[in-house]
Order: C-alpha cells, then structure tokens, then sequence
C-alpha cells in the first residue's frame, strides 16, 4: 500500500486539539500539564494527540526525569506555521492567524 504523505500531514495538523496544541507550544515548551491547562482538554486527549503529533516530528519531546517537555519541531514546522499565518493575514478573508507565529 502506498502512503501518501501528503494526505498524511494535513489531516494530522487539521485537528482542531492538535492545532490548539502546536498554538500552545508557539508561546513556550510545555509539559502535558501544562498544555492542558493552555488548551482546556483532559490530560488523556492531550496525550493522545501529543502522540500523533510526534509520529509525524511536529513536536518533540526532552524527557527530564518523570517530567516530558514538548516543544515544536523549530526547523520545520515554525517556518510552516509562519507562512501558513502570512498567507492568511494577506488573502483569507477572515484574517486570523495563531497568536505567536506571525
């Protein structure tokens, strides 16, 4: 079966607690804790998604301890997210945009 990759990072970045959690982690690394109180899901979603999320090296993850610390991916994925948001402040309509990714 061929994978299609393409199909792949859209529809994981088009979830709308995964988008939550990538605006979340623009602002500063974070534990799970931590982005579910930013985001205002259970831990066990969270986790879920973080895990979706890391499958696709959009976020990392440091391990220091029993504590994780989840931070975006810097060289891929912030670049994408900053030309996402100057395509949308520049020709969508409704002209919003992740708070820290201009």
């Amino acid at each position: 079966m061929k994978c299609n990759s393409y199909n792949k990072f859209f529809e994981v970045m088009s979830n709308k607690v995964r988008l939550s959690i990538i605006e979340s982690l623009l602002s500063s690394d974070k534990c799970v804790s931590e982005i579910c109180e930013d985001i205002g899901e259970e831990q066990s979603k969270v986790s879920h998604n973080l895990k979706i999320l890391l499958d696709c090296y959009i976020v990392q993850q440091e391990i220091d301890g029993k504590k994780r610390v989840y931070s975006l991916n810097k060289e891929t994925i912030l670049p994408i997210i900053k030309l996402v948001n100057q395509h949308v402040k520049s020709n969508c309509i409704s002209g919003c945009h992740m708070k820290d990714g201009e």
